[in-house]
C-alpha cells in the first residue's frame, strides 16, 4: 500500500482516490480557470467602479454644500481651514476594501483576479496618500514672504502693529507729519 503526498490515507495502487477524482471533473475545484478569474475580476471591477462612483458623488456633493468649510469658527478668525481628514478616510476605507477583496481571491485560488485587486489597490493606496497630502498643504499653506521682494512673488502685508513707536517711517527715523521719507528728518535732503 501507498499513500498520498497530500495526506498519510492509504491507498490501493491503480485505486483513483476521491478527492482526485472529483477535481479532475470539476476543472480545478477552487483554484478555477482563466475563464473563471476573468469573469470575477470583470465582475470585482464592475462594483468597484459603482463605489468609486459612490465615494466620488459623495465627496462631491460635500464640496458643493460647503460642508468642508470651518463650522464654529470666530467670524474674524482668518487663519487657514482645519485638515479636513473626511476625503482621506473615504478613499482609505475604500483602499482597505479593495485590499481585503485581493486577500480574499489570492487565497481561494484566483491569482489572476487577485493580481489586478492588488493593482488597483496600489492605485488607490497613491491617490489616498495623494488626498491627504493635499488636505495638510491646504490646513497648513507655506507663509508668503515679507514685502518688498522680486518682482511678479506675491507678499504678505505688514502687521499694522508692526510700526515703529512714534510713527517712525521705514527708515527708522522720525518724520514730522507723517509723511513719506522726503519729510523725514534725518532723511539726508
Amino acid at each position: 500500500m501507498t499513500t498520498e503526498p497530500a495526506s498519510r490515507t492509504p491507498r490501493l495502487p491503480g485505486v483513483v482516490h476521491e478527492r482526485a477524482r472529483d477535481t479532475a471533473t470539476e476543472g480545478g475545484g477552487f483554484e478555477g480557470g482563466g475563464f473563471e478569474g476573468g469573469c470575477l475580476t470583470v465582475i470585482a471591477v464592475l462594483i468597484e467602479i459603482a463605489l468609486a462612483a459612490f465615494v466620488a458623488l459623495s465627496l462631491g456633493m460635500r464640496g458643493w454644500a460647503g460642508s468642508t468649510s470651518r463650522s464654529g469658527s470666530t467670524p474674524g478668525d482668518t487663519g487657514p481651514p482645519p485638515m479636513d481628514w473626511v476625503p482621506v478616510l473615504w478613499l482609505g476605507g475604500f483602499t482597505l476594501g479593495v485590499s481585503l477583496a485581493a486577500v480574499f481571491f489570492l487565497r481561494s485560488g484566483h491569482p489572476f483576479a487577485g493580481a489586478f485587486q492588488l493593482l488597483i489597490g496600489a492605485a488607490l493606496m497613491a491617490a489616498t496618500v495623494a488626498a491627504g497630502l493635499d488636505e495638510h498643504e491646504r490646513a497648513h499653506p507655506v507663509p508668503l514672504p515679507a514685502c518688498p521682494t522680486q518682482a511678479g512673488v506675491p507678499c504678505a502685508p505688514k502687521d499694522p502693529d508692526s510700526r515703529l513707536p512714534n510713527d517712525q517711517g521705514a527708515t527708522g527715523h522720525q518724520c514730522r507729519s507723517g509723511g513719506d521719507s522726503d519729510e523725514c528728518a534725518d532723511s539726508g535732503r
